[in-house]
């Protein structure tokens, strides 16, 4: 079922009809005669009818027209009207809104539980579907994101050190990209646009929280180190090759090997280096 315009009349033009025709009907029956008195009552009765056709729409909301259980159209543009009498007018409000989820518990792609929540900006831009597609829409947009969220955290880590993939912590941008197209997919059917989403919480559950920060701790240790040994072994290539091309000094394999050690252990040790001056020579 898909939103379509209804004809409607401007309702003070409706309203002086209106008022018009109860006025007419007080007047035959003030003349108290048979076939006056039979006119007025009719008049009267006209007046009461399309009084009940008089509806306000507010800036930012439609309203959504039925008659007896059949689906008329909608009136979007706001100001006072007449719609066809005795027909049910509900308001949608086509304003933009805020959905915030729970924190919800949930487990990565490598099985550790971590703590999500999110918020959604979302607006009706289907108002037959809003009301008629689905039973209330705004409890179906709280249900369908948060069933959203946990698929979307379910299929990344919390964090990526070797800077391979995405990452929730990491990659908040494409993780709200992704949620954001995902929740427009769910929601389409119940006329609702999603304008955007975005991550508010997200962290390890409290009790892996320690574990993970010494397990991320070790990781970091481990990565640097790595680097500081390629760093180390480039400049120590670098120092031989140096000083062989510009023929400083003749090195066999033994003095090489000191050498390599010597400066190894100066930039790769977490401490500084203490020289030591070597007076005799190596044999």
């Amino acid at each position: 079922m898909k939103e379509k315009e209804i004809s409607y009349l401007n309702g003070f033009v409706a309203l002086l009809f209106i008022l018009g025709f109860a006025a007419l009907g007080v007047y035959l029956i003030t003349l108290n005669e048979a076939v006056p008195i039979a006119g007025g009552v009719l008049s009267c009765v006209i007046a009461l009818v399309l009084l009940t056709g008089l509806t306000t729409v507010q800036p930012n909301q439609s309203a959504v027209v039925t008659f007896f259980g059949r689906y008329l159209g909608v009136i979007r543009k706001n100001g006072f009207y007449l719609a066809i009498p005795f027909s049910t007018r509900k308001k949608v409000s086509l304003r933009v809104r805020n959905f915030n989820s729970a924190k919800l518990k949930v487990n990565d792609v490598n099985g550790n539980p971590i703590e999500i929540a999110t918020v959604v900006v979302f607006s009706v831009v289907d108002s037959a579907k809003a009301l008629f597609e689905v039973d209330e829409y705004e409890t179906f947009v709280e249900i369908q994101s948060e069933a959203a969220l946990r698929h979307v955290a379910s299929k990344y880590p919390y964090d990526q050190l070797d800077d391979v993939g995405f990452s929730l912590r990491a990659n908040t941008e494409e993780i709200a990209l992704e949620l954001t197209g995902e929740l427009q997919n769910r929601l389409a059917i119940a006329g609702v646009k999603i304008i955007e989403s975005r991550l508010t919480h997200l962290a390890y559950s409290t009790e892996i929280a320690s574990a993970m920060l010494q397990r991320q701790q070790a990781e970091a240790i481990i990565a640097a180190r790595e680097k500081i040994v390629d760093g180390a072994v480039t400049m120590v290539q670098m120092a031989i090759e140096r000083l062989q091309a510009g023929q400083v000094v003749e090195l066999d394999d033994e003095r090489k090997a000191a050498m390599i050690n010597n400066l190894l252990v100066a930039v790769v040790s977490d401490r500084s280096a203490q020289p030591v001056i070597n007076a005799s020579t190596l044999y």
